[in-house]
């Protein structure tokens, strides 16, 4: 997340080291979507789902969750600062994959992979409807966080909610979810990498919208390779995690456990940064010349370990889920 907003642009090139930083573009928002498919399928019970009153008091509080996320979002959109915001696009995708939370394992893959490989054609139809280019076409377009498309990337929530279900814990599980995310983005990018469309014809032509791996596209290619890379990146975390390197990781499994609070974190920091030396927040080329990517990540990483050791809970997670308690008593899962 921090480099794909930080560091230059550059197209990648796996001959060049210089450009592996791209790596991140397009590939950060969809692993930050599957984690949130993840969380989802955590609080409504994991491997087994909630029943009864247990699953409507989740499901309500992630309801409420979705109400705060997207007020959080309209917040940081208000500052000017030159990022889609993720978050309004977080809420809406909260709500839908609330009617799903009863299923279990299989059901939420099988769906989750019906959805990325058909839904890419409407979206690439939706996109080319006139009302995008106008000016409430773009209020709208911002509102509903439309630079994640919704038909598309309810596909990484439900991938991740499997996941969830399918018991994470179990090494035999992370194996499995590594031979598969590597198989799909192997096979999404391979294929984009012989007969992937160019950006030209992506303009042009549904097929090319959808023909296609790149970043932040919505093709059928971006979403089996980067959905691939994502369930790939999890599985390889969580069994590097059961060496010890899990405590030289420390860093990042804090920052990993308030990612709301970092995530916030970074774009507030950029804001008031940015107003004080370049008199706006909106100038993005501005921004990266001063050189933010290791003075912000340092800081949230440093910031979020100290944290975590004297105090816990995330600041921002900790409000959240009291007032999901507030707002919907009752017994459910509570993540940590």
């Amino acid at each position: 997340m921090l480099a794909a907003h930080l560091l230059a642009g550059v197209l990648w090139n796996w001959t060049d080291p210089a450009t592996w930083t791209a790596i991140a573009d397009g590939r950060s928002s969809i692993l930050f979507a599957t984690l949130a498919g993840v969380s989802i399928g955590i609080v409504t019970g994991g491997v087994s789902p909630l029943t009864g009153t247990a699953m409507r008091t989740a499901r309500g509080r992630l309801a409420v969750r979705a109400g705060v996320l997207y007020l959080i979002g309209i917040v940081l959109i208000a500052t000017g600062v030159p990022v889609y915001v993720i978050l309004p696009a977080y809420a809406v995708l909260f709500l839908l994959g609330i009617p799903f939370t009863g299923l279990g394992a299989r059901a939420l893959l099988l769906t989750a992979a019906g959805v990325a490989l058909t839904m890419p054609f409407v979206q690439a139809w939706l996109d080319r409807m006139p009302v995008w280019a106008t000016p409430t076409g773009g209020d709208v377009a911002l509102l509903l966080g439309w630079h994640y498309p919704f038909p598309v990337w309810i596909a990484f929530i439900l991938a991740g909610m499997g996941l969830a279900r399918a018991d994470l814990g179990e090494t035999a599980v992370q194996l499995r979810m590594l031979a598969a995310g590597a198989a799909g983005a192997i096979v999404g990018y391979g294929l984009d990498a012989v007969s992937g469309a160019s950006e030209a014809a992506e303009r042009t032509s549904v097929w090319g919208a959808v023909w296609t791996a790149r970043p932040h596209s919505s093709g059928i290619l971006e979403v089996v390779g980067s959905g691939g890379f994502a369930i790939a990146a999890i599985a390889v975390c969580l069994l590097l995690c059961r060496t010890p390197l899990t405590w030289v990781v420390l860093p990042l499994r804090a920052a990993g456990a308030m990612p709301l609070t970092a995530y916030v974190a970074q774009l507030l920091v950029w804001a008031i940064w940015a107003a004080a030396a370049l008199g706006t927040t909106d100038d993005l080329f501005g921004f990266r010349a001063l050189a933010p990517f290791w003075p912000i990540t340092l800081g949230i990483l440093g910031g979020a370990t100290a944290w975590a050791l004297l105090l816990g809970r995330g600041p921002l997670e900790r409000l959240v889920a009291w007032l999901c308690r507030v707002l919907v008593p009752g017994q459910a899962a509570d993540p940590r």
